[in-house]
């Protein structure tokens, strides 16, 4: 960095100080003014010709003094440097160039309000000050000085209000990409919390379907150990079998959890409808009654819509399982309807705790919100004579899919 950019940068974090150079450079260009006489035998002369008189002085001082408050106080200055200009432009002769602190102020106010008050403050005083200098000035109306005031003081207010409009407009850019920067970080955030609830309601299907299978199977082993341990055996296996398929979706849940940089997750599809006869079996193990009866006419659906499908039918009969009774039956019904997928789980249970509101788990809420992320509805509640229902309609085309190519299995 420069030695010049660092006093720059020095200037600009105390403006008091910048002022203060700038009207002392104001007053030096002054005082060094007021030596040339324009009107020479040989036009512009410097020195020896004419010295500044003391009122004069006095004036640029004044003015020079003023613009140090220019940032505090704009119009207060402009009306005080005005002053002392219009005061110059009367009794000067030959005049001082006073009208100069006068022009800095215009700019400070130009460049400090909005457009309509610098058209209204720069015209009157390009107004007074030029008039004065005509009317009431010593030099005819005509002189080349009168005409600079007029010049100079509309140079002002035109390069203020561009200056103006130049940081309003860099203003502009910068808050409109803080913006953007706020807007993607808010969009990260919300990506993040639905990721974050999408794993929590796998896992809980995960957890709650085979843990509640190896309840069952566990409890079955316990009661028939010692009279029957060949249904025992069997009951371990099933145990087994619950607890490594848990193992594996886990692993592939908490997998997408991973960096780039950790070991590959795994690549095994997410459970759909084509492994219904699969999820049955495994309730049909635990010793639960299930019927299955299908009308989607092997509809190829869209992962996301076979994999909710897939866990309101996981998470109802385990429902069934948990709180319908021991006697219980389940019916499993899949029907495709226009642009639609029905999924029907009903039960005949007599349970006590047959409502799975009211143990307070996650599971409907999580199904409910399946449903939703894909523009579905679910409705669940009591059956007629006793039992419970859950029904969820799903699109067969989600967004996504729609604008999937040409020929691509929807």
């Amino acid at each position: 960095m420069s030695h010049l950019d660092r006093a720059r940068r020095r200037l600009t974090a105390h403006p008091l100080a910048l002022d203060a150079t700038l009207a002392a450079g104001v007053l030096a260009a002054m005082v060094a003014g007021s030596f040339v006489d324009p009107h020479g035998e040989d036009g512009v002369s410097w020195g020896g010709v004419h010295s500044p008189a003391p009122l004069s002085l006095l004036l640029m001082t004044l003015g020079a003094v003023a613009l140090v408050f220019r940032r505090r106080a704009p119009m207060t200055v402009l009306l005080l440097t005005g002053t002392v200009s219009v005061v110059e432009c009367v009794t000067g002769d030959p005049r001082a160039p006073v009208a100069m602190s006068a022009v800095v102020a215009l700019y400070t106010v130009a460049a400090s309000t909005d457009r309509p008050t610098t058209w209204r403050v720069g015209l009157l005083t390009m107004t007074v000050l030029t008039g004065t200098a005509m009317l009431a000035g010593p030099l005819p109306w005509y002189a080349q000085e009168n005409l600079g005031i007029f010049a100079w003081t509309g140079m002002a207010a035109a390069a203020g209000d561009a200056v103006r409009s130049r940081r309003a407009f860099v203003h502009a850019i910068r808050e409109r990409a803080e913006r953007a920067e706020r807007t993607r970080e808010e969009e990260a955030r919300r990506r993040v919390a639905e990721e974050r609830l999408r794993i929590a309601r796998d896992l809980h299907d995960v957890v709650a379907h085979h843990i509640a299978l190896v309840n069952v199977q566990a409890g079955v082993a316990a009661h028939v150990m010692d009279k029957r341990p060949d249904q025992a055996k069997e009951a371990l296996a099933h145990v087994r079998e619950a607890s490594r398929s848990a193992l594996n979706e886990l692993r592939a849940t908490v997998g997408l959890l991973r960096q780039s940089g950790d070991p590959e997750a795994p690549t095994e599809p997410a459970p759909g409808l084509h492994r219904l006869d699969e999820l049955v079996g495994t309730f049909r193990s635990a010793g639960l009654q299930v019927e299955v009866a299908r009308a989607d006419q092997g509809t190829a659906l869209p992962a996301a819509v076979g994999l909710a499908a897939y866990r309101v039918i996981q998470e109802a009969l385990t429902n069934v399982q948990k709180h319908a009774g021991g006697e219980a039956k389940a019916e499993v019904s899949v029907v495709r309807v226009g642009p639609h997928i029905e999924v029907t789980v009903l039960d005949d249970g007599s349970g006590e705790d047959e409502d799975p509101v009211s143990g307070g788990g996650h599971g409907l809420l999580g199904m409910r919100e399946r449903v939703t992320a894909l523009r579905g509805t679910l409705t669940t509640g009591p059956r007629y004579g006793g039992g419970f229902r859950v029904h969820a309609i799903l699109p067969v085309k989600t967004r996504t899919a729609a604008t999937g190519r040409p020929g691509e299995p929807v």
